[in-house]
């Protein structure tokens, strides 16, 4: 008994540790040094439109107005985005032109806010979302499966633990 009472103890010290307050660092969702023009053009519309970013800072006068820089422009507006929906790999995509860094990416006045991502691997941020850029994997399974990921390992340890210390006393 005092052995399952011990497991059951470390179980729920692991299981603490896996959802704990994991320490975390700055992120941007920024546009690909690779990514064509015409790609970033339109999925900027896309994120300015549909995807509800504000765009304000970007237009004429904006503190990161900068029409001779399409790189700029599309990683103010996809940041944006980022930052206002559920923060995840897949919020930055934007047809495969976009990536998270923890470079900050922000220039002269034009400064882009942060997202948090904890070293555990995990974004936090808004969990609502209105959507994903049109032809986006909206699955989600590496999400679901990461939340849990902790759980199981944990469930292995205490039945690799108990089973023995049980059945042979």
């Amino acid at each position: 008994m005092a052995a399952v009472t011990a497991s059951l103890a470390l179980f729920l010290l692991l299981l603490g540790f896996a959802g704990g307050d994991a320490p975390s660092r700055e992120v941007w969702c920024v546009a690909k040094n690779n990514a064509e023009d015409a790609g970033l053009q339109s999925a900027v519309q896309w994120a300015c439109g549909a995807g509800g970013a504000d765009c304000g800072p970007i237009q004429d006068g904006g503190p990161c107005y900068d029409p001779s820089n399409v790189q700029n422009t599309a990683s103010y507006a996809f940041n944006d985005y980022f930052r206002k929906h559920a923060i995840s790999e897949d919020n930055c995509n934007f047809g495969n032109n976009a990536a998270i860094t923890s470079l900050n990416p922000s220039y002269g006045n034009c400064k882009l806010p942060s997202s948090s991502l904890a070293n555990n691997g995990s974004f936090s941020g808004s969990e609502s979302s209105t959507g994903f850029m049109p032809g986006e994997n909206t699955s989600g399974c590496g999400e679901v499966f990461m939340r849990f990921c902790p759980f199981i390992i944990a469930t292995h340890f205490l039945f690799i633990v108990s089973v023995p210390r049980i059945v042979f006393g």
